[in-house]
């Protein structure tokens, strides 16, 4: 099931009897479970509401066939089990906890909702099982248009008019964590006001940028031989206390992306390929073709050798 999909039914307020929720972006799983913990109401720890780890897997059974005295059902989660990997120690349980779902899947539906929550998961046999019995769903970073109609939304919450350009922008300078951005995009609200606007000067002067997009600012000034721009956003990031260390390495491997970019350019391969972009980075490949053309492939190399000597006379003077 996709994301939109759990989203929807979550908003009709229809829960499944067993969900695996697992992936890379833990703030919308996590909001998830607390969407599913609302809906499902009074939550009373140790009555209807239990918790498990790895530490007291063997609880699960019991948990589901305890009655919820006073209750309807009981809403179990279930954090970081190991019933999805290859191999784990919890082997025995897993089966027996298998067989009961197989066998007692309408006992389940009558006094339960139990959250499997996993930091990844090996589609193999407890997974196979879930295919048929559970909601399964894979919280992978959402890409920037999905991350930009969550944001309007959350300003038109408030009251706060910003366009779509800014909001793509805010994406790109903060990256496209969603919690880092929901904090981002609430400050410039409060700053905005009811019935403001939030402005691009207003992201450039509040919102907390990644080094990676000062790094793209830094790379346009060199391409385009604005030298003193360039110093002085390296200036600042020195005076916002990035290490030295992670500003060289930063600039390397941005260095070794253009100059890959240039590569695929030259011999007509695909750039996001070429770079191992993923979904959520699609945006990046024009910034890198760009900036490839800022630059001479021999240029890129000359940069790529010099900063490798920077880096091997800094850890001799640190030795």
């Amino acid at each position: 099931m996709s994301f939109e999909t759990l989203e929807k039914e979550l908003n009709e307020k229809s829960l499944s009897p067993i969900y695996l929720f697992w992936g890379k972006d833990r703030f919308l799983l996590e909001e998830s479970v607390k969407k599913i913990k609302k809906i499902f109401g009074d939550l009373q720890l140790g009555i209807n509401y239990i918790l498990i780890d790895e530490t007291n897997l063997n609880e699960i059974i019991p948990s589901i066939e305890t009655p919820a005295f006073g209750f309807d059902k009981k809403l179990i989660i279930i954090r970081d089990s190991g019933f999805f990997k290859k191999e784990n120690k919890n082997a025995v349980i897993k089966e027996k906890l298998m067989k009961f779902i197989e066998e007692n899947m309408d006992i389940i539906k009558e006094t339960s909702i139990i959250i499997f929550i996993e930091n990844d998961v090996n589609k193999y046999s407890f997974y196979k099982l879930l295919e048929k019995k559970a909601c399964l769903v894979n919280f992978e970073f959402l890409k920037p248009p999905q991350i930009k109609q969550r944001l309007k939304k959350i300003c038109s919450a408030y009251k706060v008019n910003i366009s779509d350009n800014n909001l793509m922008y805010l994406i790109e300078v903060s990256g496209t964590n969603m919690q880092d951005l929901i904090n981002e995009i609430r400050k410039l609200i409060e700053f905005a006001g009811e019935g403001g606007e939030i402005k691009k000067e207003d992201i450039d002067n509040l919102a907390t940028k990644q080094i990676q997009a000062v790094i793209f600012n830094l790379t346009d000034y060199l391409g385009a031989k604005k030298i003193d721009e360039a110093l002085n956003t390296l200036d600042n990031l020195i005076y916002q206390k990035e290490p030295l260390p992670k500003i060289l390495i930063t600039l390397y491997n941005h260095f070794k992306k253009i100059y890959l970019t240039s590569l695929a350019l030259k011999y007509n391969k695909d750039i996001a390929t070429t770079l191992d972009l993923k979904p959520n980075q699609m945006f990046l490949i024009s910034k890198y073709r760009k900036q490839a053309n800022d630059f001479k492939v021999q240029e890129l190399e000359r940069i790529l050798k010099e900063l490798s000597e920077l880096d091997y006379k800094y850890k001799l003077r640190r030795n």
